[in-house]
This record gives C-alpha cells, structure tokens and sequence, in this order.
C-alpha cells in the first residue's frame, strides 16, 4: 500500500517525533511504502528518509503561547486544518491509505464540515488516549462520520471499548514501545553504582523538588545516582529548570542535563541507566498512555512509576513498583526499598519487560494498524 502521513504538530523533538519514526519504519517494513504531507512551513527534528508533501497553509505551534495568544493560535489551526483537509481529499488519488498520527476530537469534529468526510481511502486518526471530560464528544463527533466506513479512529488504550461504548469506526489497541532503533544493543553492563533516570519534557507539574528531597533523604544500602534530563517548551519551565539544577549543582549523586535529545543521542541516555523513575501524577496519565512508560518498556528498564501511570500494565507485567499518587511519603517507601532490592528483583522485572516488550513491540501494533486499514 501507498500510506500517507498527514503531520502538523511540530515539537522540539520527544515522542511525537519518535512515534512517526514507528508508523514510518514498521509499515515499511511490513512492504508498504510510506510519505509525509505537511504545512508548508514545517521544520522535521528527524530525517525520515521518507517523500514529502507540502501543504499551503502554515503549522502553528502552541510553544509559549499563554492566554490570548494561545486561543488565537488554536482559532488559526481550525482554519488551516479545513484548507489542509481539502488539500488531501483533492491527493487522495496518490495514496492508498491516509493516516493522521496525533489526533483528537478535534480532528474528527472538523472533519464534518470538509470534503475529506467523502475519501474514498481509508482515513486513520490515531489519539493517544481519551479521557472522560472527552468521551462524549468524541464518540459524538464518531458518529457524525458512521456514514463512511473509510473513516476510522483509533484509539491508543488497553480496554476493548471507551468507558464502555463502542462504535464500529472506533478501534482500541495497545499503544507501542519505543526502542533503540540506532544502536546495535540494548545491553547495559552494570556497575557497583545504581543509575537511576529521571528523563522526558520538564513540565513544574512534575514536582521535581519535591522528587529530590525524598531521593536525598533516601537511606540506601548501596551507591547510587540519579540522573535527571529535561527539555523544555515554555520558557517559565526553562527558568524553573535551571534554578533547580543551580540549587543542587554539586550535590553527591545528583546529575543535570538541560537539554532536548533525539535519535541516538536520547537512546544512549536511556540505554545508559539502570531503572527509570516516573513519580509525576496526573489523572490524565490514566487515560493517556505514558511515553516513558512505553520507552522503559522497550529498553526493558525498571520503573518506579506513580500508580496513576497506565495501571493496567502494571497489573498484567511487574516492570517495576509503583507507589500511592501523589504522596512523596510513598514514594520515598517505595524508592528506598526498590534501589535497596535491586539485584534482588532485577530477574523478575527483566522476565515481565521481556514479556511486556513483545505484547506492545512495535512490528505488533504496526500490524493491529494494518489490519484496520485493510478490514472492510
């Protein structure tokens, strides 16, 4: 098949960028050949390798964008999202399959008032979680679209319906890992020193203060570090950043780095840590699956993880512990106790991400995806 990939959203890098890199990848390597249709002004953070497509109309990024300018910003994708909507029904001829990878509601809501209803392709938008303020309109706006079986969402979830409801143009499947596509290993050879990595977008939401208070106070019966990476979006996160890394530069088993990585470079950070720690809580990270989460899945890194984080993985593989949402006394009990029982535990955490690792491969959700493309 000729699969399309419509992209809009650009980032400083991170797993929006990694997650094309599967679609692209995995579906070529399933014989499909695969190209990019993007805005005009769109700037790649990763080469693709891949054919692409400019569409009039330009990207709008939400990268410090607050208030006024934020609202504006959204009102100014609508109207692009309606031109590039015409612009890909009027393509349609080139492609075999159209596939939108970061969707919403939105997406879908849109599609009502545009021609590309109408593809006579199959249409894939993929979101990457629902949560319920969302449910309602998002099953409503499905609806809308029952008319043509081409159009389909995808939603990236555990259970087999949304909050109960299901819809013949909905579909749920696991979401995929992200795993070391540059480097010829994964294997990390341990030492006497514990690393454990804090990685992934700054956001103060994290409670990274609070987070290195509870490591520091820590009593550990073995050397260990924690390392902790951030990039940053807005710059109110990137002062916030930076004062922290001030306030403890030069603290025993503390390290920093400021900095957005990509490709081979964010690999080998992962690769070069022992375990992963996720204690920021949220209740979207219910309903939305964790891209740390997934990353540590697929480099087969424990996890110290808040028990909000997609808890039906935890249930179905122990790749790690998890402790009580938001309570840092918690945390501490679980932290403590998980780098102290390390080695102890490593063959059972190595067992459920081997197994896990496989469930959610990304050559499994390529072909779930395919499967829904070619079903009629």
């Amino acid at each position: 098949m000729r699969i399309a990939i419509f992209e809009n959203i650009m980032t400083p890098g991170g797993h929006e960028v990694e997650f094309d890199r599967i679609l692209v990848e995995e579906l070529r390597g399933l014989g499909h050949s695969v190209e990019f249709y993007v805005p005009e002004n769109f700037t790649f953070q990763f080469d693709y390798r891949t054919p692409v497509t400019r569409l009039k109309g330009e990207a709008v990024t939400y990268t410090n964008s607050r208030g006024l300018r934020k609202l504006f910003a959204a009102a100014k994708r609508e109207v692009n999202r309606q031109r590039w909507y015409s612009q890909l029904f009027e393509a349609q001829k080139n492609f075999d399959a159209l596939i939108i990878p970061t969707a919403t509601y939105r997406y879908l809501r849109a599609l009502s008032h545009s021609a590309l209803r109408k593809i006579s392709v199959p249409l894939i938008f993929i979101l990457h979680g629902i949560n319920p303020t969302e449910a309602p309109k998002f099953l409503a706006a499905a609806d809308k679209l029952a008319g043509n079986g081409n159009v389909k969402a995808v939603v990236l979830t555990f259970g087999d319906s949304i909050f109960g409801e299901r819809r013949d143009n909905v579909f749920p499947i696991y979401p995929p890992t992200y795993t070391a596509r540059d480097l010829s290993t994964t294997e990390h050879l341990r030492n006497e020193r514990l690393t454990i990595g804090f990685f992934g977008q700054y956001r103060r939401e994290k409670n990274l203060r609070g987070l290195l208070e509870v490591y520091l106070r820590g009593n550990y019966t073995r050397q260990v570090e924690l390392q902790v990476q951030g990039s940053t979006m807005h710059a109110e996160d990137a002062e916030d950043f930076e004062a922290i890394i001030e306030q403890y530069r030069g603290v025993e088993g503390l390290s920093f780095l400021h900095k957005g990585l990509i490709g081979a470079e964010w690999q080998r950070a992962i690769q070069g840590v022992d375990a992963l720690l996720m204690p920021y809580s949220a209740p979207r990270y219910r309903y939305h699956w964790g891209g740390m989460l997934f990353t540590a899945i697929g480099f087969g890194k424990p996890v110290v993880a808040s028990d909000d984080m997609n808890p039906e993985v935890f249930k179905l593989y122990r790749v790690g512990e998890t402790f009580k949402s938001s309570d840092l006394n918690d945390l501490a009990r679980v932290l403590e106790t998980f780098i102290n029982n390390f080695d102890k535990n490593a063959p059972i955490y190595a067992a459920n991400l081997k197994a896990a690792g496989e469930d959610f491969s990304p050559v499994n959700f390529a072909r779930r995806l395919e499967k829904i493309m070619t079903a009629r």
